[in-house]
């Protein structure tokens, strides 16, 4: 979501400049920018997340780490991590107002003492009058003195130092020993590269704004908003499955914007971009409530966003909203996505994301992914198993699925060469037994038919699906076969292209006996 922020903003700031002849120039160019971005971008792909054990930090980093630590545990132990400077200010500033209020008001009296002495003859009953006056005066002010000593006394006892502070339900106080304290440090020293001090600036803005955000409060629940947002936006940001590492995949899909709709509804107004801005923040706190922030355990998400039928630049309120996520993410989720892979990516953000790329910071650009249409599954591939690819991407991921579980899912990979035919056969080894199967062929670009042989000689080939040819875009073929005599259930893979092709694929078999048994 961060990177089609970053690219909307820049594609509708050069939109902005362009004039009939410099639009010639740019979509020649654009070509061009295209392949060199998605070069470099690939190039840069190679972010590995570093170790959360002190024994793997190097010198520096631990020296860091350990400063860190002493700047946290002494700003929780005087209960002055929330106090950044301003509230001592406002303190000064707000006691200078009260000496010069003070000060005035001693000359006002003065004066209207003097001037009153001018206009009335002082008797002797007047005298005694004042001088019992200026008796209890040193009184009042004694009493004055008395209350602003106990007032600060009491103040003080009032503050309890919270030594519970905690962030993702992580305390934060280092002589607490909890191992996943220094987890959640680290995240925020390497946002600032390990300088200390920025680290924990980092760290007290953080913990102010979740104290006075109003969306972490009482009163503003997630079934109040669920009802004012549309229901759709539960496809624009979900976890499904995990990569290879175990991290969580988080899928934002920004084509559901393209609804007039559903964009009107959730961005139209003030008040809908308030509530979007609170659901996304608290999707992103039940995305991060799935990790485990020890040493060793899996400590950021994996996110894959799919710009496939993105409004893009045009829709000026998407885009200010999703700045808006992007500033509150960046300032307080520090190192909480290991790579943002993009996805579908279309032409536009190839030409105009030249714009900011130069400036991004190299640990930035190696946390990229950029896929093209034709090459999502592909490059999903690479971080994700298949069997949790969800099949609108390619894979053989179903929500709900019945027929394969994690224990009988195991997939297989076959290789067709160029110009050459692939066949993969399933057995049913007796009558009445229930044949089923996934298929992908990543990129597909390929003739594809199924068919049921009998074992008894004479038998006829039953069609099961006909030839058909298969586009880059075909989502993962399931289907099932019920046998009634022993046999084979024959899938012909023909690649007629002048390249490779993978085929990934798993079968079951589930006879009636079993059943019955």
């Amino acid at each position: 979501m961060a990177v089609e922020v970053v690219s909307e903003g820049a594609a509708a700031a050069a939109a902005e400049v362009a004039t009939p002849e410099t639009k010639e120039v740019t979509a020649k160019a654009a070509a061009d920018e295209a392949v060199t971005l998605a070069a470099v971008v690939s190039k840069n792909a190679s972010f590995r997340e570093e170790s959360n054990f002190l024994d793997d930090l190097k010198d520096g980093e631990r020296k860091a780490l350990a400063e860190l630590r002493a700047k946290v545990e002494e700003a929780i132990v005087d209960g002055k991590l929330f106090d950044d400077g301003k509230v001592e200010a406002k303190k000064k500033a707000a006691a200078a107002e009260e000496e010069k209020a003070v000060e005035e008001a001693a000359g006002e009296k003065k004066d209207g003492e003097e001037k009153k002495e001018e206009e009335e003859p002082v008797t002797e009953e007047k005298k005694e009058e004042e001088q019992g006056e200026e008796e209890e005066e040193p009184k009042k002010e004694e009493a004055d003195e008395g209350e602003k000593e106990e007032k600060p006394a009491e103040e003080e006892a009032a503050a309890v130092v919270d030594k519970d502070i905690a962030l993702w339900g992580v305390p934060l106080l280092p002589s607490k020993g909890d191992d996943a304290t220094d987890v959640v440090l680290l995240k925020f020293l390497r946002a600032r590269d390990f300088k200390a001090g920025a680290a924990f600036d980092m760290l007290r803005k953080t913990l102010h704004w979740r104290r006075e955000w109003k969306g972490f409060a009482a009163g503003t629940d997630d079934d109040d908003d669920g009802e004012a947002l549309p229901a759709e936006l539960a496809d624009a940001c979900y976890l499904d499955g995990a990569d290879r590492e175990g991290h969580p995949v988080c899928y934002n899909a920004l084509g559901v914007f393209a609804d007039d709709a559903v964009y009107k509804k959730a961005l139209g107004t003030e008040e809908g971009k308030a509530r979007f801005l609170r659901w996304r923040v608290r999707a992103m706190e039940s995305h991060v409530a799935k990790l485990d922030l020890r040493p060793g355990g899996v400590a950021s998400l994996l996110q894959v966003t799919d710009l496939k039928n993105s409004p893009g630049p045009a829709k000026k309120d998407l885009r200010v909203a999703m700045k808006q996520v992007l500033d509150l993410f960046q300032d307080n989720y520090p190192e909480l996505v290991a790579r943002n892979i993009l996805i579908n990516v279309p032409f536009w953000y190839y030409a105009f994301s030249t714009l900011f790329y130069p400036f991004m910071t190299q640990r930035t650009k190696s946390k990229f992914v950029i896929a093209r249409p034709s090459k999502v599954t592909e490059t999903l591939l690479k971080y994700i198993p298949i069997e949790a690819i969800p099949v609108k991407y390619g894979g053989l991921k179903r929500d709900d699925d019945t027929e394969f579980s994690a224990e009988d899912s195991e997939v297989t990979e076959l290789v067709v060469k160029a110009s050459s035919t692939e066949t993969i056969e399933i057995e049913a080894t007796e009558g009445d037994t229930t044949l089923t199967w996934d298929l992908t062929v990543l990129g597909w670009e390929v003739n594809y038919k199924e068919e049921f042989v009998p074992s008894e000689e004479g038998s006829y080939t039953v069609i099961v699906k006909k030839g058909k040819k298969m586009g880059s875009s075909e989502a993962a073929v399931r289907n099932s076969f019920r046998a009634g005599e022993p046999g084979k259930v024959v899938l012909t893979v023909e690649n007629l292209t002048h390249r490779k092709k993978k085929v990934l694929f798993r079968h079951k078999a589930k006879s009636a006996c079993a059943k019955k048994c």
